[in-house]
């Protein structure tokens, strides 16, 4: 039989589920922290080493790139699906802190940085999509309000390396860096010590990858897949703006802020999205995933559209609509996921979800690469690069509107 449900689960106490759910959410911030812990030394990286925005790019790209390697790899060979999630997020989370270190101590320039930035890409792809995986085993019947808990932190472990550079701005970058990496051998830890969920589906030896191809055969997972898609061609590259945009806003007095103020900034504009995913997941309850996602991408795709007149506006109003920004772009994410659980088969949902994370993360290395490119010459003005994402998205997604809400 190649797939069979877990002779050993049994409905979890209602206290034991939410302990799994906050620990899982606990460690995917932890373990997302070294996501970006580059672009919280974004200004070092560019006195010391002389780099330009577009390199700043390339070192965000290279996490994308090894995602997407990472996340083909687990769909060709099953192991979404196959092995333990819980040991996965925890190899792959100690991994992924050892190539970060190695990037703190051993990298003499860009070309050395960007190969550690790629393993740990590799290594993020067993810690994102495994706990979105590993919720869904413990809580399958909530998976729009824990899934919001998790995208919640992933966005604050995102946007913690910017804290740790505001709050300790005498820090070396390295040191920054380094920090990162305890926070994710903390949260591997947590996951190898909470294992599976009662309601673990196990699949078969030997890859899925043409079973979760024709996943997408199915409407309701493609028009989610879409729209997810035209999410993270905005989402990531907006993350790798943010300091930019936000040193923009400060400097409309004509005085540069100094490294710790940008980086308070940007730790705001991205961390704030929690409160849109959280914010998300009880909206859900009310008219459903799929409208939820809906507003949440029009408003982001709104700002796309409106933030580079607002240049014009002062310091405060920029602040203001960057932070509505953050809000709103993140706050699709949890429900496109969950929408895409539902329309899923169970024993399936590890790979699915895998693939349609890496596609995801191709499109969003490509936004990434092309607007950091453009930034120097369009200054905010590179917005709109990001705005033919949420259109698309809107459009591909639309078909679901039709459907009774079922979150």
């Amino acid at each position: 039989m190649d797939e069979m449900l877990d002779a050993r689960a049994r409905p979890a106490h209602p206290a034991d589920e939410n302990r799994a759910v906050l620990v899982i959410a606990l460690a995917q911030l932890l373990g997302t922290s070294l996501w970006f812990s580059a672009n919280a030394a974004m200004h070092d990286l560019q006195r010391d080493w002389h780099l330009s925005a577009g390199d700043i790019g390339w070192l965000t790209n290279a996490v994308q790139a090894g995602f997407i390697v990472g996340t083909l790899v687990s769909t060709f060979t099953g192991v979404a699906d196959k092995l333990p999630a819980s040991r996965v997020f925890a190899v792959c989370g100690l991994a992924g802190a050892a190539l970060n270190a190695l990037f703190a101590l051993c990298s003499g320039g860009l070309a050395s940085a960007v190969a550690f930035r790629f393993g740990v890409g590799v290594s993020l792809a067993g810690i994102y999509p495994l706990g979105m995986k590993l919720l869904v085993t413990w809580a399958p019947a909530r998976a729009a309000q824990t899934l919001s808990l998790l995208v919640a932190m992933l966005t604050l472990g995102t946007a913690s390396v910017h804290a740790i550079r505001a709050v300790f701005s005498g820090l070396g970058w390295q040191s920054v860096v380094l920090a990162s990496s305890l926070l994710a051998i903390a949260g591997a830890a947590m996951v190898y010590w909470l294992g599976e969920g009662p309601h673990l589906r196990r699949g078969g030896a030997g890859g899925n990858l043409g079973g979760i191809g024709r996943v997408f055969g199915i409407g309701e997972f493609r028009a989610s897949a879409l729209g997810y898609f035209g999410h993270m061609w905005e989402l990531y590259a907006f993350w790798t703006l943010t300091p930019f945009f936000v040193h923009h806003a400060l400097s409309q007095g004509g005085r540069a802020p100094d490294a710790s103020t940008v980086a308070l900034g940007s730790f705001a504009v991205i961390a704030v999205g929690a409160v849109g995913c959280m914010a998300g997941g009880r909206l859900s309850q009310r008219i459903g995933s799929a409208r939820t996602a809906f507003l949440a991408l029009a408003v982001s795709g709104m700002l796309c559209a409106l933030y580079p007149f607002a240049s014009s506006l002062g310091t405060a109003a920029q602040l203001a609509l960057l932070l509505v920004w953050g809000v709103s772009v993140i706050a699709d994410s949890p429900q496109f996921s969950a929408l895409s659980v539902r329309a899923c088969p169970p024993q399936q949902i590890g790979g699915a979800l895998t693939l349609q994370n890496s596609v995801g993360f191709l499109l969003s290395a490509c936004a990434i690469f092309w607007s950091t490119s453009a930034y120097p010459h369009l200054n905010v003005w590179v917005a709109l690069l990001l705005l033919p994402g949420p259109v698309l998205g809107l459009i591909a997604m639309s078909p679901l509107l039709a459907k009774r809400p079922r979150w």
